[in-house]
């Protein structure tokens, strides 16, 4: 049985377990139904064994070893990896500006924290992705026992993990990418390559792009350690099940037929947009991240127009571009509203 079906199953037993709720009491009623379908693990549900056949599930959608359902955000993905890869004075390899959880897993895990840069570039005010070249360089400096990228970056750029992959078995360097904003990427070929074929461990989060709810994201891996002892470290063990059965509705959508169509449309529809906007430059490699930029104007001006003259806000601004994020709760009609953007 599945998480989905525990939580609609008709229980008719008196409940003296947690949560103390008992699926009656609704303290913020516009939550009654989140309420109903909050359990624990009790003789009338089981949900840790649906869980784990749900996981089992979905490592065989996405092709790992193992796939872990996270309730705590990609943060909880990261931390577990580097648990799992480092011990403490280890060496690790981590952007010297990548999301904070990097350094606090390195710090948790006792390991000898060492950062990189990346390229800076100019024109459109962003880091360019860890290329192979420079991998190769920082591992044979420094034969870390991990590296972390950050691929897709926040502005959609991309790594080559495959070579970067390659690179760090070379040096026995467990290779962890963060891919929180590339959740879609296994499920469209006009998508970037996703990481997890390559990487030891992929993070990605499914309520950044792929219609998740906060802060829903998986772990993936694809080597010879298991995170689950690390995991059960920082992990609760009272989980939310209505939230881990998102996470298995989720997966189950984005790997039928229909899913796979929406993300597919979501694709042609910002291909038509694109298109038509000939008076903006965009930039990247993921294009559900709409980077632009337009001559003349600052990003924090661009960013100015839009909130202003068009109602539009963005997701991330900087002195020279501004980036609109979408995923699978951008329709078309939404995206047509960037037509507007013609009159800039």
């Amino acid at each position: 049985m599945s998480i989905i079906n525990i939580l609609k199953k008709t229980n008719k037993k008196s409940m003296f377990t947690t949560p103390s709720h008992g699926g009656k009491l609704a303290v913020m009623h516009k939550f009654y139904q989140w309420y109903r379908s909050d359990i624990s693990e009790t003789d009338v549900y089981d949900p840790q064994s649906a869980l784990g056949l749900a996981e089992k599930r979905a490592s065989q959608i996405y092709g790992t070893k193992s796939t872990h359902f996270l309730t705590n955000g990609s943060t909880s993905g990261i931390i577990a990896s580097v648990l799992t890869c480092c011990k403490p004075n280890d060496k690790l390899l981590i952007w010297d500006k990548s999301h904070p959880c990097h350094k606090n897993a390195g710090y948790l895990a006792g390991a000898d924290i060492i950062e990189y840069n990346l390229k800076y570039n100019d024109e459109w005010g962003i880091y360019e992705p860890l290329s192979p070249d420079a991998a190769d360089n920082i591992l044979t400096k420094f034969k870390p026992a991990a590296l972390i990228i950050t691929s897709p970056t926040y502005e959609g750029l991309c790594s080559d993990i495959k070579s970067i992959s390659a690179i760090c078995k070379k040096f026995n360097t467990k290779l962890i990418a963060d891919e929180a904003h590339g959740a879609l990427y296994p499920f469209c070929d006009d998508l970037p390559e996703s990481a997890i074929a390559y990487a030891d461990f992929t993070v990605q989060s499914l309520h950044k792009t792929a219609g998740g709810i906060n802060p829903t994201a998986l772990l993936h891996c694809n080597c010879d350690l298991s995170p689950v002892n690390a995991l059960h470290k920082i992990n609760t063990t009272s989980p939310s099940y209505p939230m881990l059965a998102t996470i298995e509705a989720n997966i189950n959508y984005l790997n039928s037929v229909r899913g796979r169509n929406a993300v597919k449309a979501l694709i042609d529809n910002l291909n038509e947009i694109k298109l038509q906007l000939t008076n903006l430059d965009f930039y990247g490699d993921d294009i559900t991240k709409i980077l632009i930029k337009k001559d003349g104007l600052s990003g924090y001006e661009l960013s100015d127009i839009l909130y202003n003259n068009f109602g539009i806000e963005d997701e991330r601004t900087n002195e020279k571009s501004t980036m609109l994020l979408t995923g699978l709760g951008t329709s078309k009609q939404k995206l047509r509203r960037l037509l507007k953007l013609k009159k800039i």
